[in-house]
């Protein structure tokens, strides 16, 4: 028996692979409205980064495309296979492709999730109560590689505060854990009556 694995990464999907085109929405509905049908149908398929919906260009005929990003290259596919062609909650049926074209600039720089959508992932993969976090610790390390300190020079009057965080992942189905490290940095105006 063949098991088919994919693997599913905490980062913003930038790849064609997880993003889907859908056109020939007519223009008889709403766009919330639109947005709410095309979210019903696509998320059964798997956890969904982002949906958008937009009216047609002026020089196209009235009505809508939307675009679909999954988090998964498998379950966008499967969407597609699934739903091209078919009306879903119009009588013309829609057009469903996976993406060709991206903007290259987005394909270059990895981009890190969120935290709410890295919550929101983990709760779609572990369920609601199959994952919880703790801090572990939380350090000022401002102090420590003259973070503390600006460049000489500098005319603000501003100070840098610099946190290091230890968070621990607990996946208690499966009784493993594993932690991360984080670093904050903020950069504050240094005023004496800010904080009064």
């Amino acid at each position: 028996m063949e098991t088919e694995v994919d693997i599913v990464e905490f980062k913003v999907p930038v790849e064609n692979d997880k993003t889907l085109f859908i056109w020939n929405i007519l223009p008889t509905f709403s766009e919330a409205y639109i947005y709410d049908r095309i979210f019903k149908h696509f998320s059964v398929f798997g956890a969904l980064f982002s949906l958008r919906v937009r009216a047609n260009a002026s020089v196209a005929e009235p009505g809508f495309y939307a675009i679909v990003k999954f988090f998964s290259a498998a379950q966008a596919c499967w969407a597609q296979e699934a739903t091209d062609g078919r009306g879903l909650f119009q009588d013309k049926p829609l057009k469903v492709r996976l993406c060709t074209r991206q903007n290259p600039a987005f394909c270059q720089t990895v981009r890190c999730l969120s935290s709410a959508k890295c919550q929101e992932l983990a709760n779609y993969y572990l369920g609601f109560n199959g994952w919880s976090s703790r801090v572990v610790t939380l350090h000022d390390i401002s102090i420590t590689d003259n973070a503390g300190l600006l460049p000489l020079g500098t005319e603000t009057q501003a100070v840098s505060l610099k946190y290091g965080c230890i968070v621990e992942l607990m996946f208690t189905k499966h009784g493993v854990s594993c932690r991360g490290v984080g670093v904050a940095e903020e950069l504050l105006e240094n005023n004496p009556g800010m904080f009064l």
